[in-house]
């Protein structure tokens, strides 16, 4: 009970994220067999150990920064951009190949010896940023071309340099400041410009891509082969993983084998993380696919409960930016997993094994729950203070 009452913020939501987590277990130490026996890495316990201590990390990350109080997080945003520029200008610079396509997705870091995923990193950094720059202008946003350089350049070059590696995580990030722009009130014909520049710079790049392939390494290939699979669904070579999560689901029928029983984990690649939602309802059936994103739709309302309930617009803006790509991920790898989508290797938040993406997950969520555990009075006091967010970093420290 000690414990219960230093954990402040919407009860409802910790509860969710625990009971994600402790269901997690589940598919990832039954997936794990994939890799121990196909692939002959590991032992299951010991995934399951990894699994753990990423998930205790996480947590202990969320509890950390849901005691931070959110208005930290405006001059944060900004002294973290250049930074997450400079990272995602080395991890490009890397020049990872696999299969004669572009890899450059994660950094080494030697002292502890982890891969760190930078996209992850700048899609928190940068909902943060179009937060603190919409909530600064309160709405008057004109003229157009004074926000150029302040927020849709640095948009711009962290899109781009993702792009190249990792098309879904640049699609989304693009996406989502769109959507957080559009409920922020940023003018319409401004945002269609936005729109119309970002489709005709991808366009360069792609023609650009295709006519010089030598000149930077790129997936253009990849991504065109997997949309040609996704629609012509017949052909066997390309489509291996969906239709091994077809038979997972088609196996699963109503009520699913029972825990640890699936058949297609041995055969399904990424069945821990990519595929892992197919190898849940072989397990768990219709009712435990279903169930889970109701779960995850309730995770949704508790982000607009506390949008709404947030007494400062960066604070409803915030949990906006940080709760929709949580969600969208989710739905994104489900749908791929059911062949809505075609292939794009974005895990299941709270659910998928891995390392950096959890935690970045646990960290935007850290957030939103300092914005439901953030007094009122405290909150309008600093807001009015300055609406400058490097000062008011500087008068807080």
């Amino acid at each position: 009970m000690k414990l219960l009452a230093h954990i402040k913020g919407d009860k409802a939501l910790w509860v969710i994220l625990t009971l994600l987590a402790i269901f997690s277990f589940l598919p990832v130490f039954s997936a794990s067999t994939n890799l121990v026996y196909v692939i002959g890495k590991g032992t299951p316990w010991g995934y399951l150990m990894k699994h753990f201590v990423i998930l205790v990390i996480g947590f202990f990350l969320m509890y950390l920064i849901h005691k931070v109080p959110n208005y930290y997080f405006k001059g944060l945003s900004i002294l973290l951009m250049p930074v997450v520029i400079l990272l995602l200008l080395y991890t490009a610079s890397q020049g990872t190949v696999i299969g004669g396509a572009n890899a450059s997705r994660w950094i080494r870091i030697p002292i502890v010896g982890l891969s760190f995923q930078t996209s992850t990193l700048a899609l928190v950094v940068m909902m943060i940023y179009t937060a603190q720059f919409l909530s600064k202008h309160k709405g008057q946003f004109k003229p157009f071309k004074k926000a150029i350089l302040p927020f849709w350049l640095p948009l711009a070059l962290v899109v781009g340099l993702i792009l190249p590696s990792n098309l879904s995580t640049a699609a989304l990030l693009f996406l989502m400041v769109l959507i957080l722009c559009f409920i922020g009130g940023y003018p319409i014909r401004y945002l269609a410009s936005i729109v119309l520049s970002g489709l005709l710079l991808f366009l360069v790049f792609f023609l650009t891509a295709r006519a010089f392939p030598n000149v930077m390494p790129n997936r253009i290939d990849t991504w065109m082969s997997r949309i040609e699979n996704f629609q012509d669904s017949s052909k066997t070579e390309g489509n291996y993983q969906i239709d091994r999560a077809k038979m997972a689901i088609a196996t699963g029928k109503i009520v699913g084998l029972g825990a640890g029983k699936s058949r297609m984990k041995n055969f399904l690649p990424q069945s821990s993380s990519d595929f892992i939602y197919a190898i849940i309802i072989e397990e768990f059936g219709l009712i435990g696919g279903i169930g889970l994103l109701v779960i995850y739709l309730l995770l949704l309302f508790r982000v607009v409960v506390i949008a709404h309930r947030a007494t400062t617009p960066f604070g409803t803006l915030l949990v906006i930016g940080l709760g929709l790509p949580i969600l969208a991920q989710a739905l994104i790898n489900m749908g791929v997993a059911v062949q809505i989508l075609p292939v794009t290797g974005q895990t299941l938040p709270m659910i998928s094994s891995g390392g950096t993406s959890a935690w970045m997950t646990c960290i935007a969520l850290g957030i939103i729950l300092s914005v439901s555990a953030a007094p009122q009075q405290e909150v309008e006091e600093f807001e009015e203070q300055s609406d400058n967010p490097l000062k008011i970093l500087s008068e807080t420290a």
